[in-house]
């Protein structure tokens, strides 16, 4: 017998919720869709996933089942685990220390967004040493960027002795080490003379070789990356750095979670999405990277069931600056496609793709943008934990066999 499917009208009503976010959960494998009656482009949705949708959140709503549910899905997309003063992710938008982000990324530099973030205070950066010289010591010869971090930061955990203090006072100015560490490491894997006295954007714009207008827009997608609540990497550098971990080491460990397909990978793989598009059609190569990898890289976020803020920032403003680009147009026709097949917007993984591509840099350099935007909020995320005295250490319910 078959399964009974509901409208969107019928879904929306029982759920309570917006159609975007009815389409979040099918993007999500929570409600399953089905195409509607035969000469019509409407979609239908099973009865019994959104039935259970609802119950859920009868659970939610009922305190004592709430708890029972709270051990199993605390740590996957449940509520916050920890306290933080850092980011805040609200009605669809996202604000550092109170700031909202996207107004932020408007003028702010990463300077600027990484002292509020370490101090609650954007002016604080100017009593930062964000441009120390330092002097990189000799390292075997990285094959990638990433891998090339990956050495420094092992290097600077061992030897470098201002990194390693962890008293209070002596932590931000650490941080600033770390972060200068990895753009100076950067030009040097580029082979580019350093230049400690730029602002950190223009120092990756003139690695990267691109001009003023491509250097604002890195400062946008920089900003816009700074932080991101507790997210895989994050949490990571928190549970490193509540252990006692120095920051570089902390980092380290930051910067290989971030090596995931359902985190900082994600960016490559939007990449190769939209390279697709570029060589064929959005419909062709929507196809595909379903086929792939099971839904559409860099479209749909959980956190943000109307679409990601940052997201529209930073396309709006590549929109603005190229809108001839190819890489623009192709990004224009792979969302105007998903927004008629399934009702997803654009997450920031397209957008970092699209960047990328009018910037003629390859998919793992959208992975290296990933890395340098989102160090600011790792190290802020490590100095909270360290300066809190947080040790996280979760307790395993057993679920094996027992004996007898």
């Amino acid at each position: 017998m078959p399964s009974r499917s509901l409208t969107t009208a019928e879904a929306t009503a029982l759920l309570g919720v917006k159609p975007a976010t009815l389409y979040a959960y099918v993007s999500r494998g929570l409600i399953r869709s089905e195409p509607g009656p035969p000469g019509t482009r409407e979609r239908r949705y099973r009865a019994e996933d959104v039935q259970k949708l609802v119950q859920r959140q009868g659970v939610r709503r009922d305190p004592e089942a709430a708890a029972e549910e709270a051990v199993h899905g605390a740590l996957a997309w449940g509520t916050p685990v920890l306290d933080s003063a850092l980011t805040q992710i609200v009605d669809g938008g996202l604000k550092y220390r109170g700031q909202d982000a996207v107004e932020l990324a408007k003028t702010a530099t990463v300077e600027e967004v990484a002292a509020l973030l370490w101090t609650g205070d954007a002016g604080g950066w100017a009593r930062l040493p964000l441009r120390a010289r330092l002097t990189l010591a000799p390292l075997p010869r990285a094959g990638t960027p990433l891998e090339a971090l990956g050495f420094a930061l092992v290097h600077a955990g061992t030897h470098d002795l201002a990194a390693l203090d962890t008293r209070p006072d002596a932590l931000p100015a650490g941080a600033t080490r770390v972060l200068s560490l990895l753009y100076g490491t950067l030009e040097r894997h580029l082979r580019v003379p350093p230049a400690p006295d730029l602002p950190l954007h223009l120092r990756l714009a003139r690695a990267w070789r691109t001009d003023a207008a491509g250097a604002d827009l890195l400062r946008r997608a920089l900003v816009l990356l700074a932080d991101h609540e507790l997210n895989v990497s994050a949490f990571t550098a928190r549970v490193a750095a509540g252990g006692g971990a120095s920051l570089p080491h902390t980092m380290l460990a930051a910067l290989a979670a971030l090596q995931g397909p359902r985190h900082g990978l994600a960016g490559a793989a939007a990449h190769d999405l939209l390279r697709q598009a570029l060589d064929r059609d959005a419909q062709v190569a929507l196809r595909d990277a379903v086929l792939r990898y099971a839904h559409a890289p860099g479209f749909g976020h959980r956190l943000y069931p109307d679409g990601d803020p940052r997201a529209q920032a930073l396309l709006t403003a590549l929109r603005v600056a190229w809108p001839q680009a190819p890489a623009v147009q192709a990004a224009h026709a792979l969302t105007e496609r998903m927004r008629e097949e399934t009702g997803e917007a654009p997450n920031i993984d397209l957008a970092l793709a699209m960047l990328a591509h009018a910037l003629g840099r390859s998919a793992e350099d959208t992975v290296t943008l990933f890395a340098l935007g989102r160090t600011p909020g790792w190290l802020a995320h490590a100095l909270e934990a360290q300066t809190s005295g947080q040790f996280i250490r979760p307790r395993a319910r057993y679920v094996g066999k027992s004996e007898g």
